[in-house]
C-alpha cells in the first residue's frame, strides 16, 4: 500500500468544503484544514503508485474550488 499527503490550495473561504468534499473519495483516510501556506492537508493511500496518481488526478483536482495540489508520496528507508 503506497500513503501520500497531499498539500492543497484553496480559493479563498473554500477550505472547508473542499475538505469536506475530499473527505468522502475512496483512499482519503483523513482531510483537515490547516493554516500556512497550504489551506488542506489530506492523507491517501493506494495500492500502487499509479493508484494514487489516477485518484488525484481524477477525483481530487475535480473537486470544486482546488487552485493546486502536491502530492508528497511517503518512504520507508
Amino acid at each position: 500500500m503506497v500513503h501520500a499527503y497531499i498539500l492543497i490550495q484553496t480559493e479563498v473561504g473554500k477550505s472547508a468544503s473542499v475538505a469536506k468534499e475530499i473527505e468522502q473519495i475512496p483512499g482519503v483516510t483523513q482531510a483537515e484544514d490547516v493554516t500556512g501556506p497550504y489551506d488542506v492537508i489530506v492523507r491517501a493511500e493506494a495500492p500502487t503508485v499509479d493508484d494514487l496518481g489516477k485518484m488525484v488526478m481524477s477525483r481530487v483536482q475535480s473537486v470544486d474550488g482546488i487552485t493546486r495540489t502536491l502530492t508528497c508520496p511517503v518512504v520507508h528507508f
